[in-house]
């Protein structure tokens, strides 16, 4: 068994530490392993482009068609050239695991909650049961992912309540605002109506 991941040649820097913290967070990986391993597969994209660029000739040609068509698939909509490879991130890979593309089709609420939905099994991929969070999603089969067996019905999100809940007090002192004008108008028309009558005239004894 050999690993899948390269770990970095200098473990303690500071700068790549939190750089890759963040990533951890903002794509809900479980460990460090989860984020080299998809460093380490896009290093090795990225170095097959640039050996691809060094070289010319039948078997150059062939290798870049093979590697764009594959890029294709899964981590470039549209054209893709060998120096669109080169230019890609490691956020641009990590948008394309089954745990944030799950999450960003409104399945889940959370990096956390999606992962906890495709290991628990509530996900399928064109009909198939998937449970690895880690999973990289081709363009087509994106649209083919799914609940697996009985849908869930999510929670709302704070944001979302915390929305609904100021509308609806927006819309009680607005409905009280409306009120009070109301019952001014009518005063008002009251008034006017006393103003508008006769004074009575005193009887002649």
């Amino acid at each position: 068994m050999r690993k899948l991941y390269e770990k970095p040649k200098k473990l303690w820097d500071k700068p790549r530490i939190e750089e890759e913290s963040k990533l951890l967070e903002e794509y809900g990986l479980r460990n460090m392993r989860e984020l080299w391993r998809m460093k380490t597969l896009l290093r090795k994209i990225r170095r097959d482009a640039r050996s691809l660029l060094s070289k010319a000739g039948a078997a150059a040609e062939l290798g870049e068609k093979q590697l764009v068509t594959r890029i294709k698939k899964f981590l470039v909509r549209g054209e893709a050239t060998l120096d669109g490879v080169l230019a890609l991130s490691t956020k641009d890979i990590l948008e394309r695991r089954l745990q944030t593309v799950v999450c960003r089709r409104g399945l889940a609420n959370s990096m956390r909650q999606s992962r906890q939905f495709i290991t628990h099994g509530h996900i399928q991929l064109n009909g198939q049961k998937v449970t690895a969070p880690s999973y990289l999603v081709s363009f087509e089969e994106e649209t083919q992912i799914g609940w697996y067996g009985k849908p869930i019905v999510l929670a709302e999100k704070p944001e979302a309540a915390e929305e609904k809940s100021e509308e609806k007090s927006e819309g009680k002192e607005e409905k009280e605002e409306n009120t009070e004008v109301a019952k001014e108008k009518v005063a008002e028309k009251e008034a006017a109506n006393e103003e508008a009558q006769p004074t009575p005239v005193a009887a002649i004894a």
